[in-house]
């Protein structure tokens, strides 16, 4: 595996790559590398020769009381994991060769992104909006592979490829989760024990959500209430948000439609610790 750190070198191994007619495949990363991000790089090696999964804490899409000082960092671990998940290059870049002096120009998606995360987190979406199309630009993929656990970051990027036409095509990986059903996410590292045990409820939540869809129940008031119901029971828990929404408008929903395809969503607060989590359900 080859680690690179400017982008003129990786720009440059990635035109190499295409010369030779390799098809590439990307998938971005904050690091602190987990089973969720090494089952997104085997999903990019099988629909690429190579793929570049790159490390970058992107600070732009940090607030300004968000933890970009303290997130989770350990590259040592993260170039091992990487290696062993099939990926071809790391790159590695600094936050100085991302945003130099006089850094100026960010992308904004409209619409999709002033709801749920958007809405909770004002400017969140213009960085990662920013950092994809600049690191697109860098290892010019074919494929890009992200994680269904952020499902609006998904919806956002899927817009911006498409609107700036962007020659990649965005794959989405599942969920990967824990043996207790919470989901894989680096910041899981900073909840206690008690609230890691109290954590659980965020997928237990959507899962009974979905048993009710299934059991016939059409109105989204009522699977917000049950979803609350579960997550009020938990002392450490405060709720952002629970959302029920058309999954490419991201729409709240009033009552879900046969055939629609609906986003169970929600963001709850355990202590210091923001987690997220979301189910699919086609009806």
């Amino acid at each position: 595996m080859n680690v690179i750190s400017g982008i003129a070198e990786m720009q440059s191994a990635a035109e190499e790559l295409r010369r030779s007619g390799k098809r590439i495949g990307m998938v971005p990363t904050m690091g602190f590398l987990h089973e969720g991000h090494l089952s997104l790089m085997r999903i990019a090696r099988s629909h690429a020769d190579a793929v570049v999964t790159s490390i970058f804490v992107n600070p732009t899409q940090f607030g300004p009381a968000e933890d970009f000082e303290k997130y989770p960092r350990d590259i040592e671990r993260d170039t091992r994991l990487a290696a062993s998940a099939g990926t071809a290059i790391l790159f590695v870049p600094t936050v100085a060769e991302m945003y130099p002096d006089g850094y100026a120009t960010y992308a904004s998606v409209d619409r999709i992104t002033d709801v749920l995360e958007g809405k909770v987190r004002p400017g969140h979406f213009r960085g990662v909006a920013t950092v994809v199309a600049k690191l697109f630009h860098c290892a010019a993929p074919h494929v890009a592979v992200f994680g269904q656990k952020d499902a609006q970051q998904v919806a956002v990027l899927r817009r911006m490829t498409l609107d700036l036409n962007f020659p990649v095509e965005i794959i989405v990986g599942p969920i990967v989760r824990e043996a207790d059903g919470l989901a894989m996410s680096s910041r899981n590292v900073y909840l206690s024990p008690e609230e890691r045990r109290q954590s659980t409820v965020l997928h237990r939540s959507l899962a009974k959500a979905g048993e009710l869809i299934r059991a016939g129940e059409r109105r989204a008031g009522v699977l917000i209430g049950a979803m609350s119901d579960l997550i009020a029971a938990q002392a450490a828990a405060k709720v952002d948000y629970i959302s029920v929404a058309d999954a490419d408008t991201l729409k709240e929903l009033q009552v879900l439609a046969q055939g629609a395809s609906v986003l169970l969503s929600l963001a709850v607060r355990f202590g210091a610790t923001r987690l997220i989590d979301n189910s699919l359900v086609n009806l």
